[in-house]
């Protein structure tokens, strides 16, 4: 049997990126209504265009890898020719594809995501996938769950059942479709979960609560997830920085990590992966956080999800030259 540090659940996709210049006149911004505008009929030219691997689950299983870890996926992907570019983008990242499941007849999930004046706009795919895992032979410290499709309900069961009998520790970032779909069953996972990764808005919808600006809205909300069961939650809030709230309650405030964003694809991912090497790594939450937050400026300053994440040895050069 295989002992992993770590195994992720949820996505691996394909994401095909659209670049376009400020100046490209087939696409025009409203910026009353932040509507992005396209003749149609027209036929669109874009100015590069990039073909790269991604998926919550995959990233952060590749994350972890090159920090050193030993990692493995859990998902569904199809068997058309994409999925083989998913699996040797696997191999080559030294990350375990043994229980990727091939659901044969069916398409790689596919993300387009079309980058104009700064901003992304995605265009995702929703393959309706089983997602009927099986725990059997798993040996692991951690489990990273994410998003997935649909009927993931189960799937989610399954994993907490798996968690809670053999005492593993989770780690939980919870996906649109899920938080869209059953919120009562992200608070029974909460229960179990030792590290939450969620952004501002997801903390408001798991909170039932709008979106404020107000100076303490962030710390309620760290306060009212801490309170649903889980151990450490960690909210970002992009440029603005992120928080965490520890075992103990103690809540810190951390400055996002300066650098040159091209491309945000990813930075959520890549600031979970960082964030738990730092804890695989038994490094104290304060000095995670940094790796967290080096890690997603390196990964926004490159194209896609994948390219800009660290090594151990990167994240420890720029830590001494800071």
């Amino acid at each position: 049997m295989n002992s992993f540090d770590i195994m992720t659940i949820g996505k691996a996709t394909l994401d095909i990126f659209l670049w376009t210049e400020e100046s490209n006149k087939h696409f025009r911004l409203n910026k009353d209504t932040s509507e992005l505008c396209i003749k149609a009929g027209d036929k669109a030219i874009v100015d590069s265009s990039y073909i790269l691997t991604g998926g919550n689950a995959n990233n952060v299983a590749v994350g972890i890898s090159r920090m050193g870890f030993k990692t493995a996926i859990i998902a569904e992907i199809g068997s058309d020719e994409f999925a083989q570019k998913i699996i040797n983008t696997l191999r080559k990242e030294r990350v375990s594809e043994g229980f990727l499941k091939q659901t044969q007849n069916k398409p790689s999930s596919f993300s387009v995501i079309l980058n104009f004046q700064g901003d992304r706009t995605i265009f995702e795919e929703n393959v309706e996938r089983e997602h009927d895992f099986s725990f059997d032979s798993i040996d692991t410290k951690w489990i990273y769950l994410t998003s997935m499709e649909n009927k993931w309900k189960e799937a989610y069961k399954k994993t907490i059942d798996f968690v809670k009998k053999n005492n593993i520790k989770l780690a939980f970032n919870p996906g649109t479709t899920q938080l869209d779909e059953d919120l009562d069953q992200i608070d029974e996972v909460l229960k179990f979960s030792e590290v939450v990764f969620i952004n501002k808005e997801e903390g408001a919808k798991i909170c039932r609560v709008a979106v404020s600006s107000e100076e303490n809205f962030i710390k309620d909300l760290l306060l009212q997830i801490k309170n649903k069961g889980a151990k450490v939650v960690v909210i970002t809030d992009g440029r603005n920085g992120s928080f965490l709230i520890d075992d103990q309650n103690n809540i810190s405030f951390y400055k996002a990590a300066e650098g040159n964003a091209i491309e945000r694809t990813g930075a959520g991912d890549g600031f979970a992966s960082g964030f738990l090497s730092g804890v695989l790594s038994e490094k104290s939450f304060k000095d995670s956080m940094d790796w967290g937050s080096l890690n997603a400026t390196s990964v926004i300053s490159m194209v896609g999800a994948q390219q800009g994440l660290l090594t151990k040895q990167e994240i420890e050069q720029k830590l001494n030259s800071a």
